[in-house]
């Protein structure tokens, strides 16, 4: 269902992970369909000065791994580019995208990104105060600048359409991928590859957010540690990762024969107007995405067989986020299940939406709902159906991904099954 022509409907045909559960889409759907947390202890600093000792980390990561980036050019790119240049290249070979025949100038990127080279900055500040400003490296600001994500992806793969980069907090790669179906629908491009990439664990960021109290402090097995809407919740794990898709407008994906693996039908943007880093404490701005997704792709809130929470285990934000569903829903709220990927994955803030979209687009492709993990006792203010701790199997042809962060900046997607 689409209310643009069929020739610019806006279609995922690839998609590629780089995550806390998985290196792969595959890895990473089986892994949230059967509960698996890819919580671990913190490795990639020392935690032992910070009351968070958790985190959702991807392991074993060699960026020079197959050749894609020299180890020499490894060094002169943030963490966060490698990991988004290594989920494109999983989406481009998933979707069978030849780019030798392409049109270059029509294939373009847009990648959703919070902080870009948090620990780059981290790490050249610390050179700067024992050794002198002028012995930054030169490479510190291309590195760090968080468009280098988009940069990078179009730089390696010669991407030459357009390009552009989303950075709106922990809505960033879930407003990246509407935008991206909009540079489809409006015609700037046949081929977007679209998603978010973030890493930026590291003592800078997890200062930060230890100071405002954002963290889970629980004393628990990783695994325990994030609990989206259960009453026991004390803050969220921190995390990273990429997720990426090829998107394209269904003409384009028609005429070279390719998979169609999802739609994305309509997305909304908002902001609550409200407060730095706290929602709306009656989901306004929350809500107002929603119903603009919804009107985007023409969808009744009857339609919508899931959502896909932002969930991120916070005590402000997923009261907050119950509150904006039932505001956009009604009594239809206590009809639609719910539940929050980053029971699993933690939150990697701007390139969270990416991997829920994923985890969307899993759904519809197996009828299949992962659970919320970790929901043993339930908050009375968070009463709606968040499939606690075990996969459903059920009817999925539309779903709602939510997206909201700090700033109150909003974003939600609409994808769902593709039909002719």
């Amino acid at each position: 269902m689409s209310r643009y022509p069929d020739e610019r409907r806006a279609v995922i045909t690839g998609m590629g992970a780089m995550t806390c559960l998985g290196k792969s889409p595959d890895e990473f759907w089986a892994n949230l369909k059967n509960g698996v947390s890819g919580a671990r202890r913190m490795a990639i600093i020392d935690p032992t000065p910070f009351p968070c000792k958790v985190s959702g980390e991807v392991q074993d990561f060699d960026p020079s791994e197959g050749g894609l980036i020299h180890r020499r050019e490894a060094r002169r790119m943030g963490r966060f580019s490698q990991l988004a240049v290594h989920a494109s290249d999983q989406a481009i070979k998933d979707a069978g995208l030849n780019l030798d025949v392409e049109d270059r100038e029509r294939v373009g990127v847009l990648i959703g990104c919070g902080a870009g080279g948090l620990p780059e900055t981290d790490q050249q500040s610390v050179v700067m105060n024992r050794r002198g400003a002028l012995r930054i490296s030169p490479f510190y600001i291309p590195v760090m600048l968080v468009n280098m994500c988009s940069a990078n992806v179009s730089r390696v793969f010669g991407l030459l359409g357009y390009t552009n980069t989303c950075v709106t907090a922990c809505a960033a790669s879930t407003q990246a991928i509407g935008e991206a179906a909009e540079v489809i629908r409006r015609g700037a491009a046949d081929v977007i590859l679209t998603g978010g990439a973030e890493a930026g664990i590291c003592e800078l960021g997890m200062g930060g957010f230890s100071t405002i109290h954002a963290l889970s402090t629980r004393d628990c097995p990783p695994e325990e540690a994030s609990r989206p809407f259960d009453a026991d919740r004390d803050g969220f794990v921190p995390a990273e990762g990429a997720a990426m898709f090829v998107m394209e407008s269904l003409e384009h994906a028609k005429a070279r024969g390719a998979e169609i693996l999802a739609e994305v039908t309509g997305w909304g943007v908002s902001s609550d107007a409200f407060h730095l880093v706290q929602p709306h404490d009656e989901g306004k701005g929350a809500a107002l995405a929603i119903k603009l997704a919804l009107e985007d792709a023409e969808r009744n809130i009857d339609d919508i067989d899931y959502i896909n929470a932002h969930g991120t285990s916070t005590p402000l934000n997923d009261k907050s986020e119950t509150l904006a569903i039932k505001r956009a829903f009604g009594d239809q709220a206590y009809n639609v299940p719910v539940s929050s990927t980053k029971s699993m994955i933690g939150h990697s803030l701007g390139a969270s939406g990416s991997m829920e979209a994923m985890a969307c687009i899993g759904s519809i492709q197996d009828q299949v709902l992962h659970p919320t993990i970790n929901l043993d006792t339930p908050d009375p203010d968070c009463d709606l159906d968040y499939i606690p701790n075990v996969a459903r199997e059920t009817k999925v042809d539309v779903t709602l991904s939510n997206s909201f962060g700090f700033g109150g900046q909003n974003a939600c997607l609409v994808i769902e099954k593709f039909t002719d």
